[in-house]
């Protein structure tokens, strides 16, 4: 395994951005970060032996510092929304940002850790590069003073590994998740309605208007929902019904099947052949296929339309702070955090 490091430019603010490459020695390799630990590039091949990019991004650091889509960002404290941006531990109110509609906190809200600049260390006899923060007290509006590190590792197999690691000095939410979007035939392929997909699921989780679940999971079957079988992403995107018109197409959690870490969904290309497993061991998988992709111009100054790639963002459910029905995110002061999520990549 081999791991390289150059410059990916300056921040607004005047740091200096570093971008490591871990290749493996089939030639696959993962680009990341230290810029919001994001991960930039998944460069795999097709089924000619091609290197394909197959992750939605941008060339330049500026970009990142606006990424409206949230491309390839570790997101923290806390992915997904927080209804009213409220909620109660232990006795005591916290108010988070409104940063979505003035009326949610979507993914920790503007000052999220994909904007911040992490620590970073590369271990080449590993493969792997972690990334730590310290969030302090009161940060975002979270309790505690969390120390956070986040691992991606590239295996030989064309995994690529990324692992969550925490602790804090007092109880506080934690609910992290990777917002990279995928493009299995080429991240600048356009649409990925010809994928299919499959998602180890019986029930998901309904929404409001307002994206916001109404505190129960509902059966899949016989509804746009039901991935468990794979078929593409395209076939039910536009079916008459009430949750895919709350959130303009699939942005839903699913409640996913099993315990412990264990393949959860898969998804295939279907010009590229090339084929993407998930793992995790997290209860939820939030599938958003791309609906309002807007922003800078991507890689390559390619323009990036909506459904030009999907996100499948392991996590707990939405709103779960709130909602005792669902597996709360709830971190116990000095518990240490631990979470692992996989992207296998083959033909």
């Amino acid at each position: 395994m081999k791991i390289e490091s150059s410059s990916f430019g300056t921040t607004s603010d005047g740091s200096q951005v570093t971008e490591y490459r871990i290749t493996n020695s089939k030639g696959a390799y993962i680009t990341v970060i230290d810029y919001g630990a994001i991960l930039k590039d998944v460069c795999v091949p097709d089924r000619e032996g091609r290197l394909i990019d197959v992750a939605l991004g941008y060339d330049n650091i500026e970009a990142y510092e606006v990424n409206p889509p949230h491309f390839g960002a570790t997101i923290g404290r806390n992915g997904n929304r927080i209804e009213g941006g409220a909620f109660n531990l232990d006795g005591v109110d916290y108010q988070l940002a409104l940063n979505e509609k003035d009326r949610n906190n979507l993914h920790s809200g503007p000052d999220g850790y994909e904007f911040r600049m992490w620590q970073a260390e590369a271990n080449e006899a590993n493969g792997c590069v972690t990334f730590s923060l310290v969030s302090p007290d009161g940060d975002q509006g979270f309790p505690g003073t969390f120390r956070v590190a986040v691992t991606y590792m590239l295996t030989e197999e064309n995994k690529v590994k990324i692992h969550y690691e925490g602790v804090c000095d007092h109880t506080t939410v934690a609910n992290m998740t990777n917002h990279s979007y995928f493009n299995l035939n080429g991240h600048d392929a356009g649409s990925i309605m010809g994928h299919t997909l499959r998602i180890d699921a019986d029930g998901y989780v309904p929404v409001d208007e307002y994206s916001i679940p109404y505190g129960t999971v509902e059966a899949v079957e016989g509804t746009p929902f039901d991935f468990r079988t794979e078929k593409t992403i395209g076939r039910d995107a536009e079916a008459e019904d009430e949750q895919l018109a709350h959130t303009g197409g699939y942005d839903h959690n699913f409640a996913l099947n099993g315990s412990g870490l264990r393949y959860v969904a898969s998804a295939r290309g279907d010009v590229s052949g090339i084929t993407m497993q998930v793992m995790t061991d997290l209860p939820g998988i939030q599938f958003y296929a791309g609906n309002f992709i807007s922003g800078p111009a991507g890689k390559g100054g390619v323009s990036y339309k909506p459904h030009d790639g999907f996100a499948l963002e392991t996590q707990f459910f939405p709103n779960s702070v709130n909602v005792l029905a669902f597996e709360s995110p709830k971190l116990q002061e000095n518990e240490t955090y631990s979470t692992t999520t996989c992207y296998t990549f083959g033909v």
